[in-house]
């Protein structure tokens, strides 16, 4: 069983900063592509940011240049900073994994998601 827990969400003001953490736990032999996703109310989830195991980035262009998206392959523990957030970037933010398990096969996982609200 593997589990992703998410960090630091809350409420910012717009110009803000946050810094979301996500760990990954149980059975891992080793984690491939790590990566974050959001969810607005009434919107489809989308592709935040996502980083390999080598250190390979890719950003949603909405956030490039103000998020950063970084990891910790011995902690399994994959970061966000995020900054200079807007209104638009309020939702809920879930963590993604591709994991190999101790069974060498390779599962997707999600955290629960933590809520981010940009808001003066």
């Amino acid at each position: 069983q593997v589990q992703l827990v998410e960090s630091g969400g809350g409420l910012v003001q717009p110009g803000g900063s946050l810094r979301l953490s996500c760990a990954a736990s149980g059975s891992i032999v080793s984690i491939h592509t790590m990566g974050w996703y959001r969810q607005a109310p009434g919107k489809e989830r989308e592709l935040v940011a996502r980083i390999t195991s080598g250190g390979s980035t890719r950003y949603a262009d909405s956030v490039k240049g103000r998020f950063t998206i970084s990891r910790d392959n011995a902690k399994n523990t994959v970061y966000l900073q995020m900054n200079s957030l807007k209104p638009e970037d309020t939702a809920v933010y879930y963590c993604n994994g591709l994991v190999v398990v101790i069974t060498r096969n390779e599962y997707e996982y999600w955290g629960q998601g933590t809520q981010v609200t940009v808001s003066s």
